[in-house]
């Protein structure tokens, strides 16, 4: 296997002739992994020295153990879909303007009112405490020193409560609709307590895609690996097994009732037809996430970026449209935002980053994105994010 390049401990560096201190793969792991009941997790805070996002995932691989890793990293089937949500994105070239005037560009926006310095936030990934011991509440530190939004889900290892102790940060809280009517009326109510100005509605995971990583590597969730949000959790348990609490005949009046008892913007995520965009938002949607579950579920779907524009169109400007799914560098959050959506979410970097070095690890991949979003709004001829329109983009 080639070499890589260690993380150091740091601010983020973007000069070009940064230098990195090398340390053993062997040396890092047993530094930066912490025995948390029966399984191994990160436990190191610091920042990170990154060049590319690409690197941090050999990075991760060398300190996670392989069942928590192939759960955090892999897809469904042949991970066909999980490939092209990066790989699409090549598909889309940038048509720089020059002699623009532009000192410096301003990434400054708002997600749904809450003002955040980058249009790139943190989507609902499950277990964070999978990747460090401070789980979502490192994450949700390590957003709030970005400058920008957390989601926090129903399948976090942190209490709602916790997280809204440590981080001060814009958040959104994302549900996974149960058959309980009254553990879904409390998430809303913890939700609105925590402080989460809008509900992100996931709607693709009814059952659990063919994650076939998980299959050979035997996962479960660690037993001392707790759910706090949901109440008769099952402890030690497959992700199968989590999911048969959730309702599997979801419908348009579930949205309703969302949009009803929480009295906030929801976000239907999980949508890649411009049709079921259209019903959503004709039923109370305020907004809509484009999403195939990072690949995890079904296999073969559109890439992300594929699925946005026709739902940009049929939603209407309006209608604030996201996008997560296969985000790797700035130039892919470009392109998203030339092809109509408000902002981007990017799911495993971030949790690699939070593996390697806790909330720092997290704000340090956020700031790499600041960085290679800015160079690519000043080469292409932007000054602000209001100014990233769809004549920037050619389709190859």
């Amino acid at each position: 296997m080639p070499s890589r390049r260690d993380v150091m401990v740091g601010g983020l560096s973007l000069a070009a002739a940064g230098i990195l201190s090398t340390v053993s793969s062997a040396n890092a792991a047993t530094a930066n992994i912490k025995l948390q009941g029966a399984y191994k997790t990160g436990s190191v805070e610091k920042a990170l020295d990154i060049i590319s996002l690409y690197d941090l995932e050999d990075e991760a691989r060398e300190l996670i153990p392989a069942p928590q890793f192939g759960y955090i990293s892999s897809g469904s089937g042949d991970e066909w879909t999980l490939r092209e949500n990066t790989r699409a994105f090549d598909d889309y070239q940038i048509i720089p303007r020059y002699l623009a005037g532009i000192k410096e560009p301003d990434t400054t926006t708002e997600l749904l009112g809450s003002k955040v310095d980058i249009p790139i936030f943190i989507p609902p990934m499950a277990a964070h405490g999978l990747a460090h011991i401070s789980a979502e509440v490192g994450t949700a530190r390590g957003a709030a020193a970005a400058g920008t939004l957390f989601t926090a889900q129903t399948l976090s290892n942190s209490s709602l409560e916790d997280i809204a102790k440590v981080s001060n940060g814009p958040k959104w809280f994302q549900i996974y609709f149960t058959k309980d009517m009254g553990i879904n009326r409390e998430l809303i109510r913890r939700a609105k307590a925590m402080g989460a100005t809008a509900i992100v509605f996931t709607v693709d995971l009814e059952w659990s895609g063919n994650r076939e990583a998980d299959r050979r590597n035997k996962f479960t969730y660690p037993s001392s690996l707790l759910f706090p949000n949901i109440p008769g959790a099952p402890v030690g348990a497959t992700l199968s097994e989590i999911t048969a609490l959730f309702k599997r005949d979801l419908d348009f009046k579930d949205l309703e009732f969302l949009a009803k008892e929480s009295g906030l913007p929801i976000i239907v995520k999980g949508i890649q037809s411009a049709e079921n965009a259209k019903e959503c938002v004709d039923h109370g949607a305020t907004a809509i996430q484009v999403s195939n579950h990072g690949g995890r579920q079904l296999d073969t779907v559109p890439a992300a970026i594929k699925s946005l524009p026709g739902i940009v169109e049929a939603v209407g400007r309006h209608i604030p449209v996201y996008l997560d799914g296969g985000i790797r560098r700035g130039i892919h959050v470009f392109k998203a935002l030339a092809l109509g959506a408000k902002a981007v979410a990017i799911g495993r970097p971030i949790l690699y980053g939070l593996a390697l070095g806790g909330a720092p690890g997290v704000t340090s991949v956020l700031n790499l994105l600041k960085y290679e979003l800015k160079l690519s709004m000043k080469l292409a001829g932007c000054a602000a994010i209001k100014d990233i329109e769809r004549k920037f983009i050619s389709l190859i």
